[in-house]
């Protein structure tokens, strides 16, 4: 493949329907990429670049549509992941991304980028120990890959943003599970998209993960508290009991919130471990974000005000 220049690198981007994916393409388009997105219906991508892009539909599960999809294709995000549980999801994922990293090889490609869980070491809910499976698949295809581990996004539209929004305001007085105790490193969406986009400047031999969050390490109960006092509400008593497992939390969430269940459950699950950053290479290797990075609560503002730095 031909190698192309900075300004003139094509990018492929999965889930483009999805809230990162949706996020990303305008950001790509404006540092020069030409775009090119995958996706099952064309009709849904967002009317305000979807005539900017090339549009390659077709399913991900399909050989030939991937194949039309990579080629020529010098950088792939990868923004494909189970949230609703159903069926074997850890091995449809696993073999989607077999399949991709596959074809990505085949034609070329210079680089991956994939956004994954933060997470400790040991053992991991289901849903989180399957992105981290996706990340060292592709991380083991033969293309470059840059992993970037992130814990809650927030962002408005980010499902795990939308849950903390939801649950904070539709109840002043809860009863919660103690890991609204463990320790969490958010980080604002504006972050999330420079370094996703920062990434494909990498040198060509990085293939691993690097951990990417805020500049604020909180609590899940503290982040309510912030999210209230930012939001003017009143503050909210929390009292935290040790026996609501993250089946019975997901449906609790799925019943007090319009975040249906099957999103929540592995929202909740990931917030049984405690997700702080153990690095911070990624902001040495391609810069930090414009202004640094953006505190937790001024992250809530620009989210709650449907506007980003």
């Amino acid at each position: 493949m031909t190698a192309s220049t900075p300004d003139t690198r094509r990018a492929l981007v999965t889930g483009a329907t999805g809230y990162i994916g949706g996020l990303m393409v305008p950001r790509l388009l404006e540092a020069g990429h030409t775009v090119r997105v995958l996706t099952r219906s064309a009709d849904k991508l967002p009317q305000e670049w979807a005539d900017r892009v090339q549009v390659s539909e077709g399913d991900a599960s399909e050989r030939s549509d991937l194949e039309s999809a990579l080629a020529d294709v010098d950088l792939a995000y990868y923004f494909i992941h189970s949230m609703d549980g159903s069926g074997d999801f850890v091995e449809r994922d696993r073999r989607l991304a077999r399949e991709f990293g596959r074809a990505a090889r085949e034609a070329g490609v210079g680089r991956i980028v994939y956004l994954s869980g933060l997470h400790p070491q040991g053992k991991l809910s289901k849903h989180l120990a399957s992105r981290v499976e996706v990340g060292e698949i592709l991380m083991a295809s033969g293309v470059p890959t840059a992993v970037l581990q992130a814990a809650t996004v927030i962002g408005s539209g980010s499902a795990s943003f939308e849950m903390l929004r939801h649950l904070t305001k539709r109840l002043p007085v809860m009863v919660a599970p103690k890991w609204l105790k463990n320790r969490i490193q958010p980080i604002g969406i504006d972050d999330v998209l420079h370094y996703l986009v920062a990434a494909a400047d990498l040198p060509p031999e990085v293939n691993r993960t690097f951990d990417i969050g805020g500049p604020d390490v909180l609590t899940y109960r503290a982040m309510m508290q912030g999210f209230a006092e930012e939001t003017g509400l009143a503050h909210r008593l929390i009292v935290t009991v040790p026996v609501l497992t993250p089946w019975l939390a997901s449906h609790w969430v799925g019943l007090v919130t319009p975040v249906d269940a099957g999103v929540a459950k592995p929202l909740v699950g990931s917030l049984v471990h405690e997700v702080v950053c153990q690095e911070d290479d990624l902001r040495d290797l391609v810069g930090a974000p414009p202004g640094g990075a953006t505190p937790y609560r001024d992250a809530v503002r620009a989210a709650v005000g449907g506007a980003r730095r």
